[in-house]
């Protein structure tokens, strides 16, 4: 294979290999630009990649379920299934588990006529036509919202957008509805306690939990899941970012695996290329940082007083711990119906609960009892694993990256996983009998593995002060970094976690622009309309 360090001399030099920097990187590429990709580890993806944690397991390392993606025409534009992608629908994309010691659950199937009559069924009529109704209201709005995080968050274009999602409606009363937490949308549309507590779990999938002011927003994305199933892409979630270094290969770009970027080089002011911790000097046109926010400053050394905004980027403390379990079997809960195992599994009995496990959260101690969101993926897809064995993904909130008695996360590995796997045990009893082995990502294993900072999977805290024309702070939240020529990419910037891939895109899209201006080159093809 070509590697990007075969030329020293290229129009954009790419630090990373994330999913946004590859969209980026694909899209340039196909501009006719001279593009350089240089990743840090052996696994191209970041959190969007898989590997084999267990013999004969191909395991996720992050994301597991793609929802975003799927609402953009990213896929098709770029080609991805001449490159190897297959998606396969993860529909239905929600079970609740009833109440112990059994009983029906709510299915949450992209249907919503049959997620109606599930909630119908557990939760009463009443429910059910409220659930229609709202998902009848925030459908238009999501898409509006959609409209907002696939283009670039320049004044002109949110203010653009935020007219458009009060057409017909009182923006005062709008701008009340967008600020208030979750939970109050929640207790003002629905009686039920489990059905408010399967939303809210899944509002704070997010990192924020339901009760916070700003959360509703996280809510909207509901919309999405009855327009179209979230995908699992067969062979695991790396198998995104394996299409996207194909297509970029196949459009003339290089990448570099296991060759970590030690410097952004400045001159003058500007960012003028990179050097490689193998000491390799790469001139660049212009530098797209593809990491962590924060590793991208560390990457600028002491050339820029960076200070004030490393003091302003808001990254948290940790979200979740994920257990990866392999084992003989899977959750078999009461009553469920035959495709319940198909999306994520929420397993909450009621928002005290969450509350509770946020609340140990606040006070530096793992959760007594964590909140649990499971995903079977060899139920879609079997090449996973070996015949008649399976894994699964066990996410659980919240836990801080740093405990507050100083708690070496080592040591609480298998507390955790005990833990964890109780929580479905509890809701699928013989569970816990078929587990043999675990896998446990606590939030300093996923900084030291996957560079997030603080365990924070989102990079920077999803919240209203840091989101759109705020993220990651104000004076790099249109991908153009601290210094001329150096520019940004990722969960870092807008619009946020997930994968997505809008991020890349529009980061492709400054990077033309800005080049055109400088130097007049018109490249030989454009980026297509955001949908």
């Amino acid at each position: 294979m070509t590697t990007a360090t075969d030329n020293s001399v290229v129009d954009v030099a790419v630090v990373g290999a994330g999913h946004n920097a590859l969209v980026a990187a694909c899209y340039l590429a196909r501009a006719g630009l001279d593009v350089a990709v240089f990743e840090r580890d052996a696994v191209l993806g970041g959190a969007v990649s898989t590997v084999e944690r267990f013999p004969g397991h191909r395991v996720d390392r992050g994301s597991s379920l793609h929802v975003l993606v799927r609402h953009t025409d990213l896929v098709e534009d770029l080609e991805l299934g001449e490159c190897g992608l297959r998606y396969l629908d993860a529909d239905p994309w929600g079970y609740a588990p009833g109440e112990r010691p059994g009983g029906p659950g709510i299915l949450f199937a992209t249907d919503l006529e049959r997620t109606v009559e599930s909630i119908g069924a557990v939760c009463g009529a009443a429910d059910a036509a409220a659930y229609r109704r709202l998902i009848g209201e925030v459908t238009p709005i999501t898409r509006r919202l959609l409209a907002t995080f696939t283009d670039s968050p320049t004044g002109p274009r949110i203010a653009r957008h935020a007219r458009n999602l009060t057409v017909g409606r009182n923006r005062a009363e709008m701008a009340r509805w967008f600020l208030q937490p979750a939970d109050h949308l929640l207790d003002a549309t629905f009686a039920d306690e489990r059905l408010k507590a399967a939303l809210a779990w899944l509002v704070a999938q997010s990192g924020p939990p339901s009760h916070e002011p700003g959360t509703v927003g996280h809510l909207m994305w509901l919309g999405l899941l009855h327009t179209r199933a979230p995908g699992r892409p067969i062979g695991g979630s790396g198998a995104l970012s394996e299409a996207l270094a194909e297509r970029l290969r196949r459009s003339g770009g290089r990448i570099s695996a296991s060759e970590p970027v030690a410097q952004v080089s400045v001159r003058h002011g500007r960012a003028v290329g990179l050097r490689t911790a193998t000491g390799h000097e790469v001139r660049a046109r212009v530098v797209l940082s593809g990491t962590h926010v924060l590793t991208t400053l560390d990457l600028l050394g002491s050339t820029v007083d960076l200070a004030r905004a490393r003091a302003r980027i808001r990254i948290g403390d940790g979200i979740g711990v994920a257990v990866r379990v392999a084992g003989v079997g899977l959750p078999r809960y009461p009553d469920a119906p035959s495709d319940a195992l198909h999306g994520m599994q929420l397993l909450v009995d009621d928002r005290l609960q969450l509350r509770t496990a946020y609340a140990d959260h606040l006070a530096g101690r793992p959760p007594r009892r964590p909140a649990v969101l499971a995903m079977t993926p060899t139920v879609l897809d079997p090449t996973l694993a070996p015949q008649g064995e399976h894994n699964l993904t066990l996410w659980a909130q919240w836990h801080r990256h740093t405990l507050a008695d100083g708690t070496d996360w080592a040591q609480l590995r298998p507390a955790v996983a005990e833990a964890t796997i109780a929580e479905v045990e509890r809701r699928a009893p013989g569970f816990a009998a078929t587990v043999r082995a675990t896998h446990v990502q606590t939030p300093p294993d996923l900084e030291r593995e996957l560079d997030l900072r603080r365990g924070n999977v989102m990079h920077v805290e999803m919240a209203l002060d840091a989101m759109f024309g705020l993220r990651p702070v104000p004076e790099f939240a249109r991908y153009r970094g601290p210094v001329p020529g150096l520019y940004l990419t990722g969960a870092s910037t807008h619009p946020g976690g997930g994968v997505f891939g809008a991020s890349g895109r529009n980061a492709a899209r400054t990077i033309l622009r800005d080049l055109r201006r400088m130097r007049g080159r018109r490249p030989r093809a454009q980026i297509g309309s955001a949908p």
